[in-house]
């Protein structure tokens, strides 16, 4: 038996294992159907219940009512970057953004590509190493759009600002993993592959009542009433990542829910930020205020000392630790399905690379 390989990758990220092994049994035979999820129909009464259940799922772990539809959609949370201003934004008025890392700045763009945007924060500056604080949303825009969680930088917001207008949310990488009052969102969009599940699919959760406002004609595919009428089947839907979504909150549900899942992430970040704080080799890169508790960014005190440490990563089968490029450093992402184990592990490096190096 190969030796346990401790997955800290940001994205696609770390999966529950028994969430692997269901979907490798569904792969070969659905449900005792004799055929592979991957060459059923989507129009099948097997995947039709599917669909409905994760669509169901999303509702009842968010405490959400009929008023909310939630559909998946392909594309990445990039897509949404582009369909959120194409449902919402009015040719005569703006949109309100705060600019907290990479993506964040990315939505800005293509929001700007469909009418007026205006940034009311942004954490720029210092290489978004922090999140904006004293900022107004203003009243009279036609959404404000956030960002939960900063994959690449470690941020993360602690809270959300009142909105007097519709509140939307980029919640990619942190979604499920903490409670949250989501009934203060009026739309949230999360791509599937950082915290429940496999890169293919996005889920969007929208409250049905700002929809069908903003006076332009959408593109069928790019419309969330169309994908709403059609139950998330307007065309073929990513039938697979649906289901292994679909999986991994049925995990997150068994396993107590939403308050679980943060109780569980809270003494993961706390074991290995404790670390990082204490260990005279390592520094961490986010305003401590701020620090994500699904993505963990630190750099080595002297550089140089870099390529041993990865070597000591890798003799201890861990993998994915690298930073993003523009941070550098590293970045340990433990995301709902990473055990405290495996962060005790890279714990332990750490105290015996300062043992050795210091």
């Amino acid at each position: 038996m190969s030796q346990k390989v401790h997955n800290f990758s940001a994205g696609p990220g770390i999966l529950p294992d028994e969430v692997i092994q269901q979907a490798a049994q569904a792969v070969l035979n659905f449900n005792g159907t004799g055929l592979s999820l991957l060459e059923m129909s989507h129009r099948s009464k097997e995947y039709v219940a599917v669909m409905d259940e994760a669509r169901a799922i999303v509702k009842r772990l968010m405490g959400l009512g009929d008023d909310y539809s939630v559909i998946y959609v392909g594309g990445g949370a990039s897509l949404q970057f582009a369909m959120v201003p194409f449902n919402l934004l009015t040719a005569d008025n703006y949109a309100a953004y705060t600019s907290t890392g990479v993506w964040a700045k990315k939505a800005v763009k293509e929001a700007k590509m469909m009418g007026k945007v205006q940034v009311v924060a942004s954490s720029e500056d210092k290489n978004f190493s922090y999140i904006p604080k004293d900022y107004v949303v203003p009243a009279d825009a036609d959404y404000f759009h956030c960002t939960s969680n900063n994959t690449i930088y470690g941020t993360q917001m602690k809270s959300f600002p009142s909105s007097p207008v519709p509140l939307v949310c980029d919640m990619s990488s942190d979604i499920f993993s903490r409670v949250i009052d989501f009934s203060k969102f009026d739309l949230i969009y999360a791509g599937a592959q950082k915290n429940m599940g496999p890169a293919g699919t996005t889920m969007v959760v929208v409250k049905n009542s700002i929809l069908g406002k903003s006076g332009r004609t959408i593109p069928s595919m790019l419309d969330y009433n169309i994908h709403i009428e059609g139950e998330s089947m307007y065309n073929t839907p990513p039938v697979f990542p649906v289901y292994c979504v679909l999986l991994t909150l049925q995990w997150v549900e068994k396993m107590g829910g939403i308050a679980a899942m943060e109780k569980r992430n809270n003494a993961k970040a706390e074991l290995l930020y404790n670390e990082i704080d204490r260990n005279t080799m390592f520094a961490g890169t986010a305003a401590k205020e701020d620090r994500s508790y699904m993505n963990v960014c630190f750099v080595m005190q002297d550089e140089s000392k870099e390529e041993a440490f990865s070597k000591a990563l890798k003799e201890a089968n861990i993998s994915g630790l690298k930073g993003h490029r523009s941070v550098g450093g590293f970045r340990a992402s433990i995301y709902n399905a990473m055990p405290i184990e495996s962060v005790q592990v890279l714990v332990d490096v750490m105290k015996q690379f300062e043992q050795i190096h210091a």
